[in-house]
């Protein structure tokens, strides 16, 4: 039967185990180095702007909990404009932009759930559905 506990078993790092560890913690510097001086990397824009960008996503989740008489189709209808012509420039522009395209196909989604809930909240979509039963 087993009477040992674990804290008197002894820690030792051996010197293969520790270069393991430096060689991990160079290899993690040496990726972070080159995310930070990459193209996409947070010393330019093309970081900062998908960044500040899903504002409009969370913006547009926080709205979800409104009623549907206080969105703005207008508003909501430009969103969803804008968000398709920048996913198209996020794939097309070089170095491809994998965050802002995310960014933007986020806020799509929750822009058109916005603009059903504000076509349905204004008659636009239940109508032919009130056509169809009268009939």
């Amino acid at each position: 039967m087993f009477m040992g506990c674990c804290c008197f078993y002894s820690f030792s790092i051996d010197t293969v185990e520790l270069k393991l560890f430096v060689e991990i913690g160079q290899l993690s510097m040496a990726s972070f180095r080159a995310f930070l001086n990459s193209p996409v990397g947070p010393k330019t824009t093309h970081f900062w702007g998908p960044i500040a960008n899903w504002g409009f996503v969370i913006a547009g989740l926080v709205d979800m909990k409104k009623p549907p008489e206080m969105i703005s189709g207008n508003m909501t209808g430009a969103m969803c404009i804008y968000s398709a012509l920048f996913m198209r420039f996020a794939w097309m522009v070089q170095p491809r932009n994998y965050l802002l395209l995310a960014c933007h196909v986020s806020n799509e989604s929750v822009q058109l759930y916005q603009l059903s809930r504000w076509a349905k909240g204004n008659g636009y979509l239940g109508a032919k559905k009130e056509v169809a039963a009268s009939e």
